[in-house]
């Protein structure tokens, strides 16, 4: 054994290397037993970039593309290279704002403003420029600058969105990454060079382009571009308000917060919820002939409290609405499916009594009178307890659930008495033009504060349980999601700045030296970046209350 050299237990293996050798170098020396590219590492649990040094005898764990954090610093590492050819291809000049704002199809759209016009020959030059500096193998560097300096860098780059978004940040420090001169903040761990970016494609669409990646089931392989055109309408309707909010991005919020304005921003957003509910009950009421309202969404989407709110409104129209949880037709749990791994798959279509169900609402829209089931989520049967129903002429059936929009749950149905709705939680804010905020994230955040208060489980436990939670919404929600007639934006621009309070106390709970410790400081971080508010003046029929209590709805 030479001396001075440090101990490295790798795959539990144990090897020696010099103090101050690089992981890019040793992660070199492992790629070919990994199917995807290492991009980041985990060094004594801690994440860390590729560029940084060993310094002592430590434990590696290597992070490919195929997961969360490696796709993660992929991406904003793809975005910084865009950036950097946008502004060499057009000339900084000529751009006022580059935009990265939602997914679409797999992809990030990007916004762009300036004296210049999105074309098919000219992100073919921003993509040659691209593809020249992954042969080019340009590191991406990081400066560590006082905050105050960050602030003043921004707005000498034009910059404004971050330097409004930095005067409130609490942290001295503040990491800025570059690529050949050309500098930003990114929220998060970045690629140690350009060559890690292979993959990507521009594409024109609507007034902008996407920014089409890898996945983290498949990231050596752009998947097809296939965009959902109901949910992008939604997405840019729900930007367009944000904008004419003046309320795009975090650092926007946080100065409508200090100036007082977080109770007449609640009431404004909800305000539009309810009008929007509003139109949609209306567009029901005009059609006779539905009898059954199918509502899907994703998890934490506010299904629930959207139904109870549409029902309203539905009364206030002259019908008689009876919310209806499909959650109800559960099998037994005893034979419910179970996933690869042996647990309890509650995503799955086969958990319901699909041919119950039909019976039951058949039976209904022949005038029948119906004992409905209620599931017991404690013993996992479902029971009996007396409650009839019978439809009468104006009586309709607004029904929750996440199969909703596929047709197998209501094969029997017939199309003409069915109006779907599709309502998910689309973050409408960025935290800067160049940071999005994932809607994926706004949802868990949801669940975890409602996870913590009516089911007793701890943010570690939603945590764990989400990536099984997302693969469902994958294969059983998002497929079927444009055959909804409408489809409604349940997440509200303040609502993070009210979560954050609920959410960091059970964060801070999770211990280091879990497996979810990682994403819990990823969601600690993101939080910090919001002024707090207090969920007082937020109405008792919110969608918000849903998850933080206080709803007047048995939600």
């Amino acid at each position: 054994m030479q001396e001075g050299l440090l101990k490295v237990v790798i795959d539990g293996k144990e090897r020696r290397y010099r103090p101050g050798t690089r992981l890019y170098e040793i992660a070199g020396e492992y790629q070919p037993q990994y199917p995807f590219d290492i991009i980041l590492a985990s060094v004594n649990g801690k994440l860390s970039e590729l560029h940084k040094k060993v310094k002592n005898d430590s434990e590696i764990r290597f992070v490919t593309t195929a997961e969360k954090p490696g796709m993660q610093a992929y991406q904003r590492s793809a975005t910084l290279m865009m950036l950097k050819a946008f502004h060499e291809v057009v000339g900084h000049d000529r751009i006022r704002k580059l935009a990265v704002d939602f997914s679409v199809g797999k992809g990030f759209f990007v916004d762009p403003e300036g004296d210049f016009e999105i074309t098919e020959e000219l992100l073919g030059k921003v993509k040659a420029k691209m593809e020249e500096y992954v042969e080019r193998k340009l590191p991406i560097m990081k400066r560590s600058v006082n905050t105050q300096e960050a602030v003043e860098l921004f707005d000498r780059y034009g910059l404004h969105d971050k330097a409004r978004l930095f005067s409130f940040r609490r942290v001295s420090r503040t990491n800025l990454y570059s690529l050949d001169g050309f500098e930003d903040y990114f929220y998060g761990y970045m690629a140690q060079n350009t060559g890690y970016i292979k993959y990507f494609d521009l594409i024109p669409y609507e007034h902008g382009f996407v920014l089409m990646l890898p996945t983290m089931e498949n990231p050596s392989v752009l998947p097809e571009f296939a965009p959902s055109r109901k949910l992008f309408e939604v997405l840019r309707e729900s930007s367009v308000w944000g904008k004419k909010m003046e309320i795009a991005d975090v650092g926007a919020l946080n100065e409508r917060i200090c100036r007082g304005g977080a109770t007449q921003l609640i009431l404004i957003q909800e305000a539009l919820q309810e009008k929007r509910i509003g139109q949609i009950a209306e567009q029901i009421a005009n059609q006779p002939d539905k009898k059954f309202i199918m509502i899907a969404g994703p998890s934490s989407s506010g299904k629930t409290t959207f139904s109870y709110r549409l029902s309203v409104q539905l009364q206030a129209l002259g019908l008689k609405p009876h919310p209806i949880a499909v959650d109800d037709y559960f099998i037994n749990r005893v034979n419910s499916p179970r996933d690869e791994n042996g647990e309890y798959d509650y995503e799955a279509l086969e958990c319901l009594d699909i041919e119950q169900f039909n019976t039951d609402m058949n039976r209904l829209l022949a005038g029948e009178t119906v004992e409905m089931p209620q599931y017991n989520f404690i013993s996992g049967e479902r029971e009996y307890k007396g409650k009839y129903l019978t439809l009468g002429r104006d009586d309709i059936l607004v029904i929750e659930g996440i199969h909703c929009l596929n047709d197998r749950l209501s094969c029997s149905l017939p199309g003409k008495s069915k109006f779907r709705i599709y309502i998910s939680a689309l973050t409408q804010l960025n935290i800067d033009e160049h940071n999005r905020i994932p809607t994926t994230d706004g949802r868990l955040i949801r669940r975890m504060v409602r996870d913590a208060r009516t089911r007793g489980a701890s943010a570690r436990d939603t945590i764990a349980r989400w990536p099984s939670v997302r693969r469902g919404e994958e294969k059983n929600i998002f497929p079927f999601q444009e055959e909804a007639d409408v489809m409604f934006n349940s997440a509200s621009v303040y609502e993070l700045s009210v979560l954050k309070l609920y959410a960091e106390p059970i964060l801070f709970q999770i211990p280091r030296d879990c497996p979810e410790y990682g994403e819990a400081k990823r969601l600690l971080k993101f939080l910090d970046y919001f002024l707090g508010v207090d969920s007082k003046t937020i109405p008792n029929n919110s969608i918000v209350r849903e998850f933080i209590g206080g709803s007047c709805f048995p939600v």
